[in-house]
């Protein structure tokens, strides 16, 4: 029989699975499906830039007030508008509910984490193991399940976008344009490539990501809507008891509206900063310079959908593999593994010319790119929770201001520099990490963190002694 936190984990990780196979297939359509003006690229920037205001000040106060399950609740609403606002995308839509995202997105994130790391801590107190451990393998489970959304919604939009009449054969001289061979900048590149798809295609994609086409009857259920019913029926409010009692203390409201800049003031997470900028720079990288730039030109749209399925079922299986390795390798070898394999990717694509006939190289860089992604994402959230257990709200919340920063930066500068570029920038920051990171990991080494005890307060098994001491490291 599964034990309770592992239900937990598993309800969360599939209501993050039925969110993310609506938005996780817009977000790597938008710099091709809405290339007009740069306009899914600017609704990107602002999706990032607003996660990070989000991050600055959100987080600590809806975690405490209204604790990690109803903030995932409230998070996922926010994420729902948004496939709403590509169903007849422009500026007056694209834009608003890019800023609804972002506001909701980093307490989203920020819960999910939070409530991770509760129920690791609590079900290694329970078997007595060591708490790194459990946290490792749950994001591993967590990342598994949430992953593979990445494989649905891309294949929803390759199969959809396989019916458009409007594919043509691409010319030869365009591909001398694609990847780093020509400094275009893609803004002249009005091919049949990039020509956008029927209009009835899209809506028809669109609707299906918020769980009903335009064609279907008005009972189909939205597919975020699902996760947030998931999520409000099944999952545990195993913090109810401690925002209960955080609300009727009433701390000073600046003292948690602030908690994510005065966390700051620790040195371990200011040298992590490049580590987590790092994976918004990697991950942008492929869902917006690598699908545009290589997959796109030369092969068009609708294998965009087909190529991040690679990535996504890589990346899946992986973050399952890995969390569960991690206990016999450790964090430091599996993250120069991923830097490693990164930094193969980087160098080859510097110099590969993409060809239409070299199908399996334009899977082949996505599903080593997954690969290494999975141990980005697993062991710098498990980092993140043993590093700052009594600070974990704050900590979360800097991990995603930190991160979204790296994406904002990068679609920045999506349209300014040449692809070569920005190759040299993300090479940059992984070389900056590689020297970084290991400072953090030698102190925690020499000064190992001290293990919180985690209990769920409605779990009547636990004393009262134990309740009282993870209410007090909560508040």
């Amino acid at each position: 029989m599964i034990s309770r936190n592992f239900k937990n984990v598993l309800v969360v990780s599939v209501a993050f699975l039925f969110l993310f196979t609506a938005y996780g297939g817009l977000q790597n359509l938008q710099s091709s499906l809405n290339a007009e003006e740069g306009m899914g690229v600017v609704s990107l920037s602002v999706i990032y830039a607003s996660i990070i205001v989000s991050s600055m000040f959100l987080p600590p106060v809806m975690i405490k007030n209204l604790g990690c399950k109803w903030t995932l609740v409230v998070g996922m609403a926010c994420y729902v508008s948004y496939s709403f606002g590509n169903l007849y995308p422009g500026w007056y839509t694209l834009i608003p509910t890019s800023v609804v995202l972002g506001l909701g997105g980093s307490p989203l994130w920020s819960a999910k984490c939070t409530y991770l790391t509760i129920c690791g801590n609590t079900q290694a107190a329970k078997d007595g193991r060591k708490g790194s451990d459990v946290i490792n393998q749950y994001f591993g489970i967590f990342f598994f399940i949430f992953q593979s959304s990445a494989v649905w919604g891309n294949l929803m939009s390759s199969l959809i976008f396989g019916h458009d009449t409007n594919i043509a054969d691409v010319p030869a001289e365009q591909l001398k344009s694609c990847g780093v061979g020509d400094c275009g900048l893609n803004v002249d590149r009005g091919n049949s490539t990039t020509v956008r798809p029927e209009q009835e295609l899209v809506w028809t994609l669109v609707g299906c990501y918020i769980g009903r086409s335009l064609a279907a009857v008005a009972s189909d259920t939205r597919v975020g809507v699902v996760a947030m019913i998931i999520v409000a029926v099944f999952l545990d409010d195993i913090d109810r008891e401690q925002a209960s009692r955080f609300r009727h203390d009433k701390q000073p409201f600046c003292q948690t509206f602030l908690a994510t800049f005065r966390l700051l003031r620790d040195w371990r997470l200011l040298t992590l900063i490049p580590l987590t900028m790092y994976s918004g720079f990697e991950q942008s990288f492929l869902s917006g310079e690598y699908t545009k730039n290589y997959v796109t030109c030369a092969l068009g749209i609708h294998y965009v959908g087909y190529v991040m399925m690679c990535f996504g079922a890589t990346n899946s299986l992986c973050s399952f593999l890995f969390g569960r390795l991690a206990q016999f390798t450790g964090r430091v070898a599996l993250f120069f593994f991923a830097a490693l394999v990164n930094f193969s990717c980087i160098i080859a694509l510097l110099f590969w010319k993409p060809d239409p006939n070299q199908l399996w190289v334009f899977f082949m860089f996505p599903g080593l790119w997954g690969m290494a992604d999975a141990i980005w994402q697993t062991q710098t959230n498990a980092l993140y929770g043993v590093l700052f257990q009594r600070d974990k709200e704050a900590a979360f919340a800097n991990y995603r201001m930190w991160e979204s920063l790296g994406f904002v930066i990068a679609f920045a500068y999506s349209t300014f520099l040449c692809l070569e570029h920005k190759l040299y920038i993300v090479l940059a920051f992984l070389v900056l990490t590689l020297v970084t990171y290991p400072i953090v990991e030698f102190y925690e080494y020499k000064h190992p963190t001290l293990p919180i005890q985690e209990a769920s307060c409605d779990d009547s098994k636990y004393p009262a002694e134990t309740r009282d001491v993870v209410h007090q490291t909560h508040l």
